[in-house]
């Protein structure tokens, strides 16, 4: 490989973007997984769990 040949690479390389696409999309998927396991713990949680429970039964109890 020439020198001539090496520096163009280099040229390229460095305006080409075309992986911009796929980092933006690990980024938002990192974001997602994020927003998810928070919602699962929360979710999770006795207080929740119990007042969930609890919205569930007076649904299902309620006379027509």
């Amino acid at each position: 490989m020439t020198r001539t040949s090496i520096v163009a690479r280099m040229r390229h390389l460095r305006t080409d973007d075309t992986g911009m696409s796929t980092v933006e999309y690990a980024v938002g998927l990192l974001t997602a997984a994020t927003v998810a396991a928070i919602l699962y713990a929360v979710l999770n949680s006795g207080t929740v769990t119990t007042a969930l429970t609890a919205l569930v039964e007076r649904a299902l109890t309620v006379n027509f």
